[in-house]
């Protein structure tokens, strides 16, 4: 079959469009922005790239266009298929039925921490021997590339066992334009772990409870005989299941008892430090991680992905050795560099919770340190360009000692929102301003954590290169 995926260069897409590839489909795309590092994976594939969506690429005369939730009506090659009557359909309904078909699908959703957790599950289960299939929105270092078919036993039973396992990142956000159902209902998992729920994508949805009921249709897509692993400490998750559940239950951190049937809902909780604790299933140890990651929420994460891998087989025990080996996902407070013990750090945190979270796995690292944190953030998601959670900002980045927000056009006022932070909060427009700001407040002891959802203008880099030569000048 030859697809040709409108929206290629997105991370979903992207993914979607190197799974076709390995599994001999002819695949060709195109997008607004080609550019690294995702175009030189698919051109390093063989897949042909387009720049831009030009009515003309209809010549290409492919089987199906594959239309990615970037597209939007008035889209020069999307009104032509139109016209033309030609077959199209959106990419997670593609990859449902011609990837997923007869696997075992084990999806991770949830507002925060599915890229990383649904990276443990894959690691986990690759440990121990399975070979997953993955699709995940972004490059888990583990693996080295952000999707794979993996191993396929067509004949096999589910649950497969050692082979038909694909691990799946089931993101809530809208299909495609013609097709305003959540991602993640296309998927029919029969392991899905529902890892927290706070309202988000403000541009589509209106309120959490429009969010708690695409959760439930995912709900309502597990088998009887399927697992769904629930954060019990997020009351948004309780009224999801409340509404119906019909599979076998686990549920994981403090979860009220009345959610709880001991014999049918297990209990998954931990004790421990962030970097050593101990896993217990319905009180009793089970196994015990030991890794370099910070915060509770990557604690959460962990036990999850126990629970999760519980329910192909895996015992919880060998799964927490596993989660020792694992390396953090690209751009989950991944170190970019040090420079006069000034280190800085690049995370992906865009929404307030996550903002905070990462904060505080760093504050609670550092103890009695007496270096500083200094947060950088860019307000770029979709939701934080709407303000919508702007009141949130100073609860977020309370634990920040010295806070510099890039005001890049946004529409509300930033200053006013941060100014419950008083002096500490800086407010800047421009990017060199801001690179200025930063390593001119930098002393040795600090470390820099730059968040956002985008490239930043690459200012890891350019911190670095700053702080180098700013301590530099300043030996000779």
């Amino acid at each position: 079959m030859h697809i040709h995926v409108l929206g290629i260069c997105g991370t979903f897409m992207g993914g979607l469009a190197a799974l076709a590839r390995e599994a001999g489909h002819k695949v060709t795309g195109c997008d607004a922005n080609v550019y690294p590092p995702m175009s030189d994976q698919l051109r390093a594939l063989g897949i042909d790239l387009i720049e831009g969506f030009s009515a003309d690429q209809l010549s290409l005369k492919p089987d199906v266009f594959v239309i990615g939730n970037v597209v939007k009506r008035g889209n020069p090659l999307m009104e032509a298929i139109l016209n033309a009557a030609l077959p199209y359909t959106s990419g997670p309904q593609w990859l449902a039925e011609h990837m997923l078909a007869g696997r075992h699908v084990m999806a991770v959703a949830g507002t925060h921490g599915k890229t990383t957790t649904t990276s443990m599950l894959a690691h986990v289960l690759q440990a121990n021997g399975m070979e997953p299939g993955f699709l995940v929105g972004g490059v888990p270092q583990n693996f080295g590339v952000s999707a794979r078919l993996g191993r396929l036993q067509p004949d096999a039973p589910l649950p497969s066992g050692l082979g038909n396992v694909f691990v799946i990142e089931a993101d809530e956000y809208d299909t495609a334009f013609f097709d305003k159902r959540s991602k993640f209902v296309h998927y029919r998992p029969r392991t899905a772990i529902l890892n927290n729920l706070e309202y988000d994508h403000a541009d589509i949805f209106p309120d959490l409870t429009a969010i708690e009921i695409q959760f439930h249709h995912l709900v309502r897509t597990v088998a009887g005989q399927g697992r769904i692993v629930i954060n019990g400490m997020q009351e948004s998750l309780q009224r999801v299941i409340e509404r119906g559940c019909w599979s076998e239950q686990a549920w994981f951190g403090h979860t009220p008892a009345s959610m709880l049937k001991t014999e049918l809902h297990p209990q998954w909780t931990y004790k421990g430090t962030a970097e050593h604790f101990d896993v217990f299933k319905n009180g009793e140890p089970v196994g015990q991680v030991n890794w370099a990651l910070l915060g509770e929420h990557n604690q959460l994460n962990a036990v999850a992905a126990i629970a999760a891998a519980e329910h192909v087989g895996i015992a919880p025990g060998q799964a927490a050795q596993a989660l020792a080996s694992f390396e953090n996902v690209k751009r989950r407070m991944e170190l970019k560099g040090t420079v006069s013990n000034i280190t800085v750090y690049d995370d992906f945190a865009h929404h307030p919770t996550a903002i905070r979270t990462t904060i505080d796995g760093l504050h609670d690292k550092s103890g009695s340190r007496s270096g500083r944190i200094l947060a950088v953030f860019e307000p770029r998601s979709n939701t934080m360009k709407l303000g919508t959670m702007s009141s949130q900002l100073p609860w977020a980045l309370e634990h920040a000692d010295v806070v510099f927000c890039y005001d890049n056009g946004l529409g509300w006022d930033v200053q006013a929102a941060l100014s419950p932070m008083g002096a500490k909060a800086h407010v800047i427009n421009h990017l060199d301003t801001l690179v200025q700001q930063v390593v001119s407040a930098s002393q040795p002891g600090d470390q820099i954590v730059c968040m956002s959802n985008g490239g930043f203008g690459g200012i890891h880099a350019k911190l670095l290169a700053a702080l180098a030569e700013k301590f530099r000048s300043a030996t000779v």
